[in-house]
């Protein structure tokens, strides 16, 4: 810490580490600081959070879970953070401890969503994105509940942002989008929220887009899901249409309301698109998103492979020409998928997990929340839905995307699998992009990321 004019500076709190957020107190005298135990040593996750001072340091508590975001209540006499009491990790209920020390309490076990990120502002409110499935809605925190502020009408709102200062405006500033819109801000104002930028409408003015719909349907174990559906520019109802299945990343992420290009640059082919809000997505509850724990590869598969019965069952979709394309843990469904049905003519995996074994010690962060039994005890678990120990079952031609610099989803993933397959004498292809990460980065890679997926799909799936 260092004063405004350089002044006194000091450590504050030098033996913490693994520091994830902070949050001043309204006096400024103070810190609350979440963190957590670091990648490496510790199996399951823990988090803390302290209160920091010039003068030293107070453990306020400890939390045998996954935490993320915090904040100064109002009045300063408690501390919110976002956590969670499911297998999967993701924070996702607000919880308060108080500021002297104690027990931590979920503030929202009731909640019929998601709770994604957390802030406080200069003035003492606490500020949450709650996801309500396929749409985010803002909230405040008062009080022991949360009050929805603020939604923006067929899309979504997120990332609020205001400014450390008391002596700023008190409007705070949004991101929000739509299926027809890119990711724009807008404002708090009397009447509500106002967009005050439009970046991307002259390009989109001019291009036809296809109708995006949110759809509902209940899957073969009883499950009822949701999803979104893409359908191209020329779209006519009742004439059946090639059909991609689209799963999200995460996986305990959500396909929101907003552009998606991935999904539009394929219905601009021609394709009808839907996206699965699957067991395991966020925004539907907690049961919702524990459901896939230890079960990706049979509970996650069941929903996601039933959105293409779904669309067969609407008349959207020829079942003759049926596609797939996901990355990361969509990339993993993509490739399990392929393994376990023949139906899909033409499959795209990006940065996809094909052996859980070695994926969980080996990514980047911890990924326990798949499955938290210890590997070398017993394999088979791991094993048990991992596509490279069903190379040889696959037959549907398969394209492989990966960045040579992913930690995420380490590259040897994408790899083995393509190894393995080739072996066993499939149709396969893979193509990796020299210093990317998890996705690349670059524009003329993402080109080319959009130009193997057409050429493939084109090639395999007219």
């Amino acid at each position: 810490m260092v004063g405004i004019h350089g002044e006194d500076p000091a450590w504050w709190c030098s033996d913490l580490k693994n520091v994830g957020n902070i949050a001043w107190s309204s006096d400024g005298a103070k810190i609350a600081v979440l963190s957590s135990t670091p990648r490496i040593g510790y199996h399951n996750i823990r988090s803390f959070v302290d209160v920091c001072t010039s003068t030293g340091r107070r453990r306020v508590a400890e939390i045998p879970n996954a935490a993320a975001g915090i904040a100064w209540t109002a009045d300063d006499r408690d501390i919110a953070f976002l956590s969670t009491t499911t297998n999967v990790l993701t924070p996702d209920h607000v919880w308060t401890v108080s500021a002297s020390g104690g027990a931590p309490a979920d503030r929202t076990p009731d909640l019929q969503g998601s709770a994604l990120s957390l802030k406080g502002d200069t003035r003492g409110t606490v500020w949450v994105d709650i996801d309500k499935g396929v749409r985010i809605e803002v909230d405040t925190y008062r009080d022991g509940k949360v009050d929805t502020v603020y939604s923006w009408p067929n899309g979504s709102i997120m990332m609020q942002v205001f400014s450390p200062f008391t002596t700023s405006p008190e409007s705070p500033a949004f991101a929000v989008g739509d299926p027809a819109h890119s990711m724009n801000v807008a404002v708090a104002e009397s009447a509500g929220l106002e967009r005050i930028t439009h970046v991307g409408d002259d390009l989109l003015a001019n291009v036809n887009l296809g109708e995006v719909r949110v759809v509902n349907w209940t899957a073969g174990e009883g499950t009822k899901l949701a999803g979104i559906v893409t359908f191209p520019a020329d779209y006519q109802s009742g004439k059946r249409y090639r059909f991609l299945n689209f799963p999200h990343g995460g996986p305990e992420g959500s396909d929101l309301l907003v552009f998606d290009f991935f999904a539009r640059l394929i219905a601009g082919m021609g394709y009808v698109v839907i996206q699965t809000e699957y067991r395991g997505s966020a925004g539907n509850g907690s049961d919702f998103m524990n459901a896939i724990y230890q079960h990706f590869g049979d509970r996650a598969y069941s929903d996601v492979d039933s959105a293409t019965d779904f669309g067969i069952a609407q008349g959207w979709a020829d079942p003759n020409r049926l596609a797939m394309f996901g990355w990361s843990a969509g990339g993993f469904m993509t490739a399990w998928t392929v393994t376990q049905t023949h139906r899909y003519r033409a499959a795209v995996e990006g940065a996809g997990i094909t052996d859980w074994l070695s994926f969980i010690p080996t990514s980047d962060i911890a990924q326990v929340d798949y499955d938290a039994r210890i590997e070398e005890k017993d394999a088979a678990p791991f094993l048990k839905f991992s596509p490279v120990m069903f190379a040889d079952q696959v037959t549907t031609p398969l394209l492989i995307l990966q960045g040579e610099s992913d930690r995420r989803v380490p590259t040897f993933q994408g790899r083995e699998f393509f190894v393995l397959l080739k072996e066993s004498g499939k149709t396969a292809r893979m193509v990796t992009y020299p210093g990317s990460p998890h996705f690349p980065r670059l524009a003329e890679q993402r080109r080319n990321v959009f130009e193997e997926i057409s050429a493939w799909l084109t090639k395999y799936n007219p």
